[in-house]
C-alpha cells in the first residue's frame, strides 16, 4: 500500500485524491487555507484519507502529488520531498499566473521549473491534460478497444514506469513524453490538452506539437 501525500485540494487534487482512495491506497491531503478547510473532503474520502499541512503531507508522502497554481509552485516543501517522486499536475495559465517569461520564451517547462524547485526528489509529469471530472469517469479496463490514454514525462525512467501502472489501475493507456524537457508537448495550447484520445491518437498530436507564441496564446 502507498502513501500519496497530495499537495493542493482544489479541482485536480480532489479528484485524484477520490481516485486513489478507491483503489485502496492511503491519502493525506493538504491545502493553503489549512486541514480545517477540509473536513468535508476528507470525510466524503473516508477513513483512508486525512487532512494535512503542505509540510505534513509531503512528509508522509511515499509518492507526492502537486497540484497547486503555477505562481505557488515555490511554496511547496523541499526537504520533506527529498527522494521521492512527485507527479505535477501543473499548466500555465498566464492569466492566473502571471506571466513567467521563460515559458513564455519556451525556455522551461512547467514540471522542469518544479523539477528546479525540488532538487532531490524525482518529478514526474501526470494527470495535466485531463479534465478534472475524467480522472474518475473516464477509464476503462486494460485491452478496452479506443481507451483513453494519458501522457506522462520525467528524467526518471522508474518514475515513468510508477506513473504508468498508476494509470493503467485507475483506467487509462499511457504514452512517454520522454524527459521533462519534451514536457511541453503535453501543455496548454498544444493538440494534446485535454482532448479525449486513444494512445494512437495521443502518440500523433504529441509528435506534432507546437509551440505557441506568447501572443497567440492571448489572443
Amino acid at each position: 500500500m502507498t502513501t500519496y501525500g497530495i499537495i493542493g485540494a482544489g479541482n485536480i487534487g480532489a479528484q485524484v485524491a477520490r481516485a486513489l482512495v478507491a483503489l485502496g491506497e492511503d491519502v493525506v491531503i493538504a491545502n493553503s487555507r489549512g486541514p480545517e478547510t477540509l473536513v468535508d473532503l476528507v470525510a466524503e474520502l473516508g477513513d483512508r484519507a486525512r487532512a494535512a499541512t503542505a509540510r505534513e503531507a509531503a512528509e508522509a508522502a511515499d509518492v507526492a502529488v502537486v497540484t497547486v497554481p503555477l505562481r505557488a509552485y515555490r511554496e511547496v516543501p523541499v526537504a520533506e520531498l527529498a527522494g521521492k517522486v512527485v507527479l505535477d499536475t501543473n499548466n500555465y495559465y498566464w492569466e492566473r499566473d502571471g506571466h513567467i517569461a521563460e515559458l513564455d520564451r519556451g525556455e522551461a517547462t512547467v514540471s522542469g521549473m518544479l523539477q528546479q524547485h525540488l532538487p532531490t526528489s524525482v518529478v514526474a509529469k501526470a494527470f495535466n491534460h485531463i479534465e478534472a471530472a475524467g480522472i474518475t469517469t473516464t477509464g476503462a479496463p486494460a485491452g478496452t478497444p479506443d481507451r483513453r490514454a494519458l501522457a506522462t514525462a520525467s528524467d526518471s525512467p522508474e518514475a515513468i514506469a510508477l506513473v504508468t501502472e498508476l494509470y493503467d489501475r485507475l483506467g487509462f493507456d499511457t504514452v512517454s513524453v520522454g524527459s521533462l524537457a519534451e514536457s511541453w508537448r503535453v501543455e496548454r495550447d498544444r493538440p494534446a490538452y485535454v482532448v479525449r484520445q486513444n494512445a494512437a491518437e495521443l502518440r500523433d498530436n504529441l509528435a506534432r506539437g507546437f509551440r505557441v507564441r506568447p501572443e497567440d496564446s492571448e489572443g
